[in-house]
């Protein structure tokens, strides 16, 4: 569109080229409609499934003030960012994940082939059973006959927790968790402040209204706790209220976000400060997550260690005590 071409052709050549059939199907479809007089916004509209409705916005808000590549590159600029710090999270977990899946699997294999194979010749060396022993090879017998309890009682807690993760107290529970735990709540924080700044900054920076722009900015927001204070802030703008009191008076943004939401009020300069808000809380996001990992990958190896470490000296504890015993002799 800034080099001239008109919406129809770009849309016909984006459709042609893009590897995804369903994002082709609905490039076509939306030149399709905007041949027949409908607007672009309207006819991207029709497709929620594959436009997020912040995006419809503001191909809506360039439609009406003539600026439509404005909005397409502010857009585009969103989107990477956030593919960005997502890709980022993304590539960290994968290790300690892999390394979860193997401790899990290591223990798995132990109860299940590994301590069978001892227990009858633990049980003819004629010695008294040692306690951790005897609730290794217990575990090993019900996992052995009784493993098809493990995984339905695994799925349904899966299947329940995500259930009540959907529901309006399953949110708040699970939200505050977010936030009170561990080195995974500054990242939460971290996370939303980028994502608030970001967001924010590309809505007004497209020449929407404060208050709208936070209306949408509530619906991007995946902790509700943070989606309550943009939902309050929305009403306190209405109504006349800074942003940045509004900010200032939840106080679960850090208090850089909300001092400098007040100097862009002050100066007019709002979007250039929650886009360096945004710069610097991105930064730090990908900093909080390798922080977080650093911490989380030996202490997976400890546990790994610990379990699998219980079931090789519960195997070994009787031999020693026969071994022991013969020595008296």
């Amino acid at each position: 569109i800034d080099a001239g071409i008109p919406i129809i052709t770009a849309l016909d050549m984006l459709s042609e080229q893009t590897e995804n059939k369903m994002l082709s199907k609905a490039l076509a479809d939306c030149r399709k409609t905007i041949g027949q007089g409908e607007t672009l916004a309207h006819a991207m509209g029709e497709w929620p499934e594959v436009f997020p409705a912040m995006l419809v916005t503001l191909v809506a808000a360039g439609e009406a003030s003539g600026s439509l590549d404005v909005s397409f590159s502010r857009m585009a600029e969103q989107f990477e960012k956030e593919a960005k710090v997502k890709a980022t999270i993304k590539k960290a977990t994968v290790y300690p994940v892999f390394l979860l899946v193997v401790a899990l699997s290591a223990v798995v294999l132990l109860l299940t082939f590994v301590v069978p194979t001892f227990e009858n010749m633990l049980s003819g060396l004629g010695t008294e059973m040692p306690a951790l022993t005897a609730s290794v090879l217990a575990c090993a017998r019900f996992f052995q006959h009784y493993w098809y309890i493990v995984l339905i009682v695994t799925a349904a807690a899966v299947v329940s927790a995500r259930i009540f993760s959907h529901s309006e107290p399953g949110q708040y529970f699970f939200g505050k968790i977010a936030i009170k735990m561990p080195l995974i709540g500054p990242l939460t924080v971290k996370t939303a402040s980028a994502r608030m700044a970001r967001t924010l900054g590309t809505l007004i920076g497209a020449g929407l209204p404060l208050v709208d722009a936070l209306n949408i900015v509530e619906t991007t927001m995946t902790n509700v706790y943070f989606r309550d204070i943009v939902s309050d802030a929305r009403e306190a703008v209405l109504l006349g209220a800074p942003l940045s009191k509004q900010f200032a008076k939840n106080r679960l943004f850090p208090p850089l976000v909300y001092h400098m939401v007040g100097i862009g009020e002050e100066t007019g300069t709002l979007e250039k400060m929650l886009d360096k808000l945004a710069e610097y809380y991105e930064s730090e996001v990908e900093s909080a997550t390798e922080r977080v990992l650093a911490a989380l990958e030996p202490a997976i190896i400890v546990v790994m260690a610990v379990l699998i470490g219980t079931i090789i000296v519960s195997l070994v504890l009787p031999m020693a005590s026969m071994y022991n015993s013969l020595g008296g002799l």
